[in-house]
């Protein structure tokens, strides 16, 4: 099987290929311009993406929308969460702000929804996969890619995000249980 996936991010992509395994990924479409993230919520994000590419493609399209919410600032930055430092921010600067508005051992969440799109059969559906964890005293380990180095899951107290193995990080991830959701519901079809 193969899937349109709509995102430009090149550790996504490959986050994906490991998530979906046997899944190929069709890569997207010469001039293909990713929609603006309008939505107020990650369904909505995900469904924009997902929505833009089936509609360019003609064939079924997922994309996901994901992000970190931290309970000392109401859920933000949720939704914005790559743009949270500014529009054209890097991941380095969203982690120090992240470092900056909170504290050791602040609750935070992380949280993905893929939507699935299929124009010709008409359907939609979303799937969501959320891990729960605290803020690390400091940023620590090279794997994964985000706020990874500042998030200490609650499967793996005292290590990182980016500390885990890939696979220990794909068990509990928002993105490898939003992933699982999606390809059980595939295989089921």
């Amino acid at each position: 099987m193969a899937l349109r996936l709509a995102t430009g991010n090149p550790h996504k992509l490959r986050e994906f290929e490991g998530l979906l395994d046997g899944v190929g990924f069709v890569g997207l479409p010469e001039g293909f311009q990713m929609p603006e993230e309008t939505g107020e919520s990650f369904a909505e994000n995900a469904l924009i993406k997902a929505r833009a590419l089936a509609q360019a493609t003609g064939e079924a399209a997922i994309a996901d929308d994901s992000g970190i919410c931290v309970e000392r600032l109401g859920g933000r930055p949720g939704v914005r969460s790559a743009r949270w430092a500014g529009e054209e921010a890097t991941d380095e600067e969203n982690l120090q702000l992240l470092l900056e508005s909170t504290e050791p051992g602040d609750r935070l969440e992380y949280v993905c929804v893929i939507a699935w799109v299929d124009p010709a059969a008409g359907e939609e559906r979303t799937f969501e996969g959320r891990c729960g964890g605290r803020r690390s005293a400091q940023p620590r380990g090279s794997g994964g890619f985000g706020y990874d180095p500042a998030f200490e899951p609650s499967e793996f107290p005292g290590r990182t995000m980016a500390e885990l193995e890939p696979g220990e990080k794909d068990a509990i991830s928002h993105r490898g249980l939003a992933a699982r959701e999606l390809r059980d519901w595939l295989e089921g079809r």
